[in-house]
């Protein structure tokens, strides 16, 4: 191993176990890993930056531009609200709705596709009165499985097709991966619908509507003249039981009690620490006469004559409030707006409220002006968990956004421009039609993926460029010495599917692609047929809530834990694999 590959593989070291902790966001992972190798001098310092005018890079973002003008249209809102019945049982519902994401997710951004359904989802449990964690799981993997029927239904695709274009001269077709993909989906799907949503743990507290109902972490403090003053905890949990509150504890001058709170007297300024979903808080807080814990914030906003509502919202990847807290953004100054509670599966959160760092997954409960929850909601990127049609504001222009990316699918299918081109004319159309206003157009784009992206390509070309990815085929050729091709595709896919299950989807295919030309070249095979088993191994995270950022944006509101998603996660990536290996053999090889 020479001096360069050495580096380069620490650097990847250090991007993969910089993406396990967690502790920084993978962008700045990414980012500092390339400027540190072109200090060391294995990345050319002329090539540092070409990764971000990468055709990867650029599909990438015209397609989440092109997914936010799809959202905003109404497309969606339009079709499920004709298809959507509380009376059906959860095996159609799943039927149908995932089968909706799926095919929604071939056509757009598939985080696209579960932001726009989810709410959906949750408000038909809601009214069928059954937990959300029933139906929100196989709703996120199959608009997983439905983004590997196109080039542009998720991230690996691209990356694949432009690393194939990079090394054998031509990408991957926009209907390329429906072969596989599709066969793939459709057994995804029917193992989802028939079998895998029974094998989902549906927890007690969450029986009649899911994370919709979820208990929230919330604090009320003591107003100077309430006649809670002098009273201990204790007694005022009959007052908490008829509103179905838990009392947790008590705040006193910044420091948190809780074992030893219940004989406590209670003194002006004091904040309670309570459990309680967002209609028994407001009962409690109404009968005790209580304030919510920014009292001064709070006559603030009500003085304004606007009115308040609550907002509930879950926390998704990359927005604005993920690893930071509402006091860092200025919430209150900036939005009005008060963090009246978070939900946090399994974690006790610790600080007070405004300084909690929130996390993906989380569910906050928001105070908001009225007829501002969506300026509110959009602002801080988070997800609303009702149907308020957030991102369906321009219902007019519906077949419009369709006509208009449908022509441009058309005009990339028959090569009269290049991908690129078409996505690029379409988000153009868009800004001119009215369906995307121009001040919203970047507001789409998920930057810290594009920084990933930018990042991580030249230092896959500079591992390339130095023999590493020779390096690794030859590792993994060795270890499978002896077995046919078939078999070794088996291999590839599982060992790409058992990274993505741990590491970003993009990251995993950004090296493995490389890999796979190289390991189909030594044995003679058609490099398609490895680059295919890389863009399957990449899309089907179903393992962990970290794989892929469906199942962490399901975390929170579908009520789930850590352990819950290899239940329905480990057949399914099974199912997979004994699906896609004879269909890339029989299409491929």
């Amino acid at each position: 191993m020479t001096q360069d590959q050495a580096i380069l593989f620490a650097l990847f070291g250090a991007v993969f176990a910089g993406l396990l902790w967690g502790r920084w966001r993978y962008d700045l992972v990414a980012f500092a890993a390339l400027l540190v190798g072109v200090v060391a001098g294995v990345v050319p310092a002329d090539d540092a930056f070409s990764g971000f005018g990468h055709p990867a890079v650029i599909v990438v973002a015209l397609v989440l531009i092109v997914s936010g003008g799809l959202s905003r249209s109404g497309v969606v809102h339009f079709v499920t609200h004709r298809l959507m019945d509380r009376t059906r049982s959860p095996q159609t519902h799943i039927t149908l709705l995932g089968g909706l994401g799926a095919a929604l997710s071939g056509f757009m951004n598939n985080v696209a596709a579960l932001a726009l359904l989810m709410p959906v989802d949750i408000a038909v449990a809601r009214k069928a009165g059954r937990a959300a964690g029933a139906t929100l799981m196989p709703l996120a993997f199959a608009t997983i499985l439905g983004g590997m029927i196109t080039l542009i239904g998720t991230p690996p695709n691209i990356i694949v097709a432009t690393i194939r274009e990079d090394e054998l001269g031509a990408p991957f077709a926009m209907f390329d991966f429906a072969p596989v993909g599709l066969a793939v989906a459709a057994a995804g799907m029917a193992f989802v619908a028939l079998v895998g949503w029974r094998l989902i743990p549906v927890r007690e507290e969450s029986a009649t509507g899911g994370q919709a109902d979820k208990r929230y972490l919330a604090e009320l403090t003591v107003p100077d003249d309430n006649d809670c003053i002098g009273r201990r905890v204790r007694d005022l949990y009959d007052a908490a039981e008829e509103a179905d509150v838990a009392i947790i504890g008590l705040v006193r001058e910044g420091r948190r009690r809780y074992g030893t709170s219940a004989d406590t007297e209670i003194a002006a300024g004091d904040a309670l620490v309570i459990e309680a979903t967002p209609e028994a808080l407001e009962e409690f807080r109404t009968t005790l006469s209580l304030a919510f814990a920014e009292r001064g914030r709070e006559e603030r906003l009500k003085a304004e004559g606007e009115g308040l509502t609550l907002v509930e919202a879950v926390v998704p990847e990359g927005a604005r409030i993920a690893g930071r807290s509402v006091q860092a953004v200025g919430l209150s100054w900036r939005q009005q707006t008060l963090l009246l509670g978070v939900s946090r599966e399994g974690r006790r959160i610790t600080e007070r409220m405004r300084q909690t760092n929130l996390r993906p997954g989380d569910i906050l409960l928001l105070l908001a002006p009225k007829e501002r929850e969506t300026d509110v909601v959009e602002w801080l990127g988070v997800l609303p968990l009702a149907d308020r049609g957030v991102t369906v504001t321009e219902t007019s222009r519906t077949w419009a956004a369709v006509a208009l990316f449908a022509a441009g699918v058309l005009a990339a299918s028959l090569g009269l421009v290049d991908l690129p081109v078409a996505l690029g004319l379409v988000a153009v159309a868009y800004v001119l039609a009215g369906v995307l206003p121009l001040k919203e157009v970047y507001d789409h784009v998920e930057w810290p993926v594009i920084v990933l992206l930018g990042s991580l390509i030249p230092l896959g070309s500079a591992l390339e460029a130095v023999g590493g990815t020779s390096l690794v085929a030859e590792g993994l050729l060795a270890l499978s010495a002896g077995w046919p091709v078939w078999a070794v595709l088996g291999a590839l896919i599982v060992v790409t599917m058992t990274l993505s299950d741990i590491l970003n989807n993009t990251a995993t295919a950004v090296v493995a692609a490389p890999v796979a030309i190289e390991m189909a070249q030594r044995l003679g095979a058609s490099p398609d047929a490895f680059l295919m088993a890389v863009a399957v191994g990449a899309s089907c995270a179903f393992l962990t809530p970290i794989g892929h950022k469906n199942n962490t944006l399901i975390l929170g509101p579908g009520g789930y834990r850590f352990g819950d998603y290899w239940r329905m996660g480990l057949p399914l990536e099974a199912i997979v694999v004994v699906v896609a290996v004879p269909m890339i053999w029989l299409v491929w090889l």
